[in-house]
């Protein structure tokens, strides 16, 4: 039995995941995400909805992976899975995945993300999208099953994907962390972990992002309680406070709308990507914040809403909002470029949970947005965040579980994935053991 993986996409830069594992002559696609900040250079919309992009021109701008480098395991391909509801991940599905005969498989918030997405595309695809519940299992093969282990993340329902063959697990843990206290969802599943090991794991991707960090990643609840620390201080009395942060962190808004009304302020909720994310979670009964927050979905609405806050007193109210990254269209830049028409002053507050993503795209945004609130003397609470992904200690700890006979570090920089490779040397790895991966690299993974 030939074990064979195609790195397809998102190891010389971070974004675009995609990998293919070919088990003889069957193939598991593993993610087909985008490259954000590559993907945004050919579209002027807030976050993602641009139909008439082409795959040929994407592939061109290094917006989305270059699947033509398994063009001959295209008919080879028996699932698509995504491993978890970030655009990186599978934002580049309306666009390659209709060139497969094959479904698409997931948890049940993911595929309901890409359900409006490709809602939002106005994209029919032909495969079909087939949910498997956290910590499922679905036989695709006589040689191949595939189970999805609960995980923690920064969105929900992320599992770990492992790809069952005859020669061993094959383990994509391409982007995780370890909460073992969420503020929503069940925390890892530690003890299936522990079975791969002794069933016998052959190869694990591994998310390297932090890995250069000698720590552990802070659970969701730290930053639900720094949250806590800065919302209820009394230094907001009777001043307006705007909270920003990613829209598809359904525990993080769900924290925010909580802390919201402990300060007995209506809680408003303004964008359209933000009420997008929230939708498919109230729609799989993941969350339900009827009654609790109020959410703005259209751009004429929002102006509507933010006029009325104006007239009733800000003091009253707690506004979340799209714009953590200074993204030009988003609510937040309207509202501190004053296209919006909403009276930010002095003592306000602006709160970032969030990180800025290192691109210069990014950090552009955000220093332009920030200067233009500092103009209005505001306060601003940077970096009420935690990660969602795991530091140094936490990926030593998961090789350490799974024991896997190959190392392929994934969706981080250089100086990560070489973290990586040192951890793995220490704990007795060999070099052909561990497989620093370039884009469209093959490797034959030895049992």
């Amino acid at each position: 039995m030939t074990v064979e993986i195609c790195t397809v996409s998102g190891f010389d830069d971070v974004g675009r995941n995609m990998v293919a594992v070919r088990v003889d002559d069957e193939v598991v696609i593993c993610d087909m995400g985008i490259h954000l900040e590559n993907y945004m250079k050919l579209t002027d919309e807030e976050e993602e909805n641009s139909s008439s992009l082409n795959r040929d021109a994407l592939i061109k701008a290094r917006a989305i992976p270059d699947d033509g480098l398994i063009s001959e395991w295209k008919g080879m391909v028996k699932a698509i899975v995504p491993s978890h509801a970030h655009l990186d991940h599978l934002g580049a599905i309306p666009y390659l995945a209709h060139h497969y005969d094959a479904p698409i498989m997931n948890t049940p918030y993911t595929v309901q993300v890409l359900r409006h997405l490709l809602e939002d595309n106005d994209v029919r695809l032909r495969n079909k999208l087939q949910v498997v519940e956290p910590n499922g299992r679905v036989k695709l093969s006589k040689n191949i099953t595939l189970e999805m282990v609960n995980i923690t993340h920064s969105t929900p329902h992320t599992a770990m994907v492992v790809i069952h063959t005859p020669a061993g697990a094959i383990v994509y843990a391409n982007d995780f962390k370890l909460d073992d206290t969420p503020t929503l969802g069940k925390p890892p599943n530690y003890a299936r972990l522990a079975e791969l090991e002794k069933e016998g794991t052959l190869a694990i991707f591994i998310d390297s992002t932090n890995a250069d960090v000698d720590a552990k990643t802070p659970s969701e609840k730290v930053a639900k309680d720094m949250l806590s620390d800065v919302l209820m201080s009394q230094r907001h009395n009777g001043r307006g406070i705007i909270v920003t942060t990613f829209s598809s962190h359904i525990a993080r808004l769900k924290s925010i709308i909580e802390i919201g009304q402990k300060m007995g302020r209506k809680v408003v909720i303004l964008g359209r990507s933000m009420a997008k994310y929230i939708s498919a979670a109230e729609e799989i009964s993941l969350v339900d914040f009827k009654g609790k927050a109020e959410i703005v979905r259209f751009s004429a609405k929002v102006g509507e809403k933010l006029r009325k806050i104006d007239r009733d007193g800000k003091e009253k109210y707690l506004i979340i909002c799209t714009g953590h990254q200074g993204e030009p269209k988003s609510v937040l830049s309207k509202i501190a470029s004053g296209l919006l028409n909403f009276n930010m002053g002095p003592q306000d507050a602006i709160v970032f949970s969030c990180r800025v993503i290192p691109t210069p795209t990014n950090r552009k945004n955000r220093e332009r947005l920030e200067s233009h609130l500092r103009r209005t003397n505001v306060r601003i609470f940077k970096d009420v965040h935690q990660s969602g992904h795991a530091s140094g200690q936490d990926v030593r700890y998961v090789l350490e579980l799974l024991k896997p006979k190959h190392i392929i570090p994934s969706h981080g920089a250089k100086a990560s994935k070489d973290a990586v490779r040192r951890m793995a040397t220490m704990l007795g790895y060999g070099e052909r053991q561990v497989h620093m991966a370039h884009d469209g690299q093959r490797v034959i993974l030895s049992p």
